[in-house]
């Protein structure tokens, strides 16, 4: 095994989707006067660790619940491959567990210092956030096997990256930060989306039952366009009703390339569709940077 096998492994092109709710956290929180460089490092830490635990449980488990196999249309995964071993992706997958939980301890502490109620809440998000990262493909029950992986995304991406890194600069909340975090989380879905439609055929055969398996393709395409057309409205309801700058709607530059995605994802079969899973991916990191810049000017 080499280094670009394990970086193969990490699959770091998705880094750029699971940072973008980190930073839509920390423009919200630089628009509200409390940025720190010091625990925004280490939510961007974290994140990566999460991210990456993720992507080298999901090899893992596919590969021992049989959904990677010769058939899949997707890129070779290191497992399925013989690049590593079972027994080596096992212990990579401990590793980054310990990984995410000390960098998330440590964050923690710049955070809430000796405030032992925050600790101990954001404690219980983070080890939930590693056993979603596991149980999506890996165990007797994965929930990524019956469907439930959108919703996870929406939580993980959405709600609890944005409010949650939010939280941890401001050490309050409000109501409104739900609209920027539903626009992170929708267009993670929208990736995840992707993955399925492109996977759709091999994830049948294995009994993973995505939702573009269970509503099919054609229905798939449609519930992207839902999902982008969603990411695109939220953002615009925050802006909207925090709006003090037509430079709020900055975002809005984006669409083009959402629309591209969209037509493709809606025109290309399916075993084509990989290289719009790095579109989607980052067109949201865009989107959150003019969101963001709008946010500050």
């Amino acid at each position: 095994m080499t280094i670009s096998t394990w970086l193969n492994a990490f699959r770091l092109r998705t880094l750029p989707l699971s940072l973008s709710c980190i930073g839509m956290g920390g423009f919200l929180a630089a628009d509200a006067g409390k940025f720190d460089g010091w625990v925004f490092s280490f939510c961007c830490l974290t994140t990566i660790f999460l991210q990456v635990l993720s992507n080298l449980a999901n090899d893992y488990g596919d590969s021992v619940n049989g959904a990677d196999h010769v058939g899949r249309k997707g890129p070779q995964r290191a497992v399925q491959s013989g690049a590593i071993s079972l027994t080596h992706m096992r212990m990579a997958v401990v590793i980054f567990s310990l990984l995410s939980l000390a960098s998330g301890i440590f964050l923690l502490w710049l955070s809430f210092g000796t405030n032992w109620h925050g600790i101990f809440l954001f404690f219980g998000l983070g080890l939930l956030s590693i056993l979603a990262a596991i149980g999506y493909t890996v165990g007797k029950r994965p929930y990524g096997y019956i469907g439930l992986g959108d919703i996870s995304v929406l939580f993980f991406f959405g709600l609890v990256g944005v409010m949650g890194s939010f939280y941890l600069f401001t050490h309050q909340i409000s109501w409104e930060e739900i609209f920027p975090a539903l626009s992170c989380g929708l267009f993670s879905i929208a990736v995840l989306n992707i993955n399925n439609i492109r996977d759709i055929e091999s994830d049948k055969a294995a009994g993973k039952f995505s939702i573009p398996v269970r509503i099919g393709k054609a229905n798939a395409s449609k519930y992207h366009w839902a999902l982008l057309i969603g990411g695109l409205l939220t953002a615009s309801i925050y802006a909207g009703i925090s709006y003090e700058s037509p430079f709020q709607f900055l975002f809005l530059l984006s669409t083009p390339l959402f629309v591209v995605n969209g037509i493709s994802v809606s025109s290309k079969p399916s075993a084509e569709l990989d290289p719009f899973l790095k579109q989607m991916a980052l067109s949201t990191l865009l989107f959150v940077l003019l969101f963001g810049v709008g946010l500050l000017l």
